[in-house]
């Protein structure tokens, strides 16, 4: 079994919440996807990893990361994945709001100005998470070369119309729903 193949097994044995929810968008749904059962999972975050990293291999990105708290253990799985392949990939987390004090940083981390990063959730609807960090990614001085998601329910054409790549490993279609 591929990676790519077993991740889709553990997403749909583990995280897969059947019954009516109101999305971060808003939206209600008659199912919910808690990939956090999944980035947060000892046997299914190795698999993450490689798999946004096979998803991604063809931009040219040296940091990955985005809003927390979605994008933290995505990132730090990617982190860890490339490691294993003997590539240096650092990673960073996009705060909701600025702090107030310390070094008033909204991303932290590895700085990441003049740098190519890529954003990262695990999952999108509307994009607006993964696009609030994309904007603060901007404002820090990073060029973002695209985002990648675990899974996408909807949010490509948002993302495709700020004129970044969008990479998913799945679409709500591939999911047992």
């Amino acid at each position: 079994m591929s990676d790519r193949d077993d991740l889709l097994r553990q997403i749909n044995d583990k995280a897969v919440v059947h019954g009516k929810v109101t999305l971060s968008s808003g939206r209600e749904a008659d199912y919910y996807v808690d990939l956090r059962r999944i980035t947060l999972d000892g046997e299914s975050a190795p698999l993450v990893g490689r798999v946004l990293l096979e998803a991604t291999a063809d931009l040219d990105y040296d940091a990955v990361g985005g809003l927390t708290l979605g994008a933290d253990p995505v990132a730090a799985a990617m982190l860890h994945a490339s490691a294993a392949r003997g590539r240096r990939l650092d990673a960073f987390v996009v705060r909701k709001a600025g702090k107030a004090h310390g070094l008033q940083r909204r991303v932290e981390g590895p700085d990441v100005r003049g740098r190519r990063v890529l954003a990262v959730e695990d999952t999108s609807t509307t994009g607006g998470s993964v696009l609030a960090a994309v904007e603060a990614l901007r404002e820090a001085g990073a060029e973002v070369v695209g985002v990648a998601v675990i899974v996408d329910r909807g949010a490509r054409d948002a993302v495709v119309a700020e004129g970044l790549e969008y990479r998913t490993a799945y679409t709500a279609e591939d999911l047992d729903i």
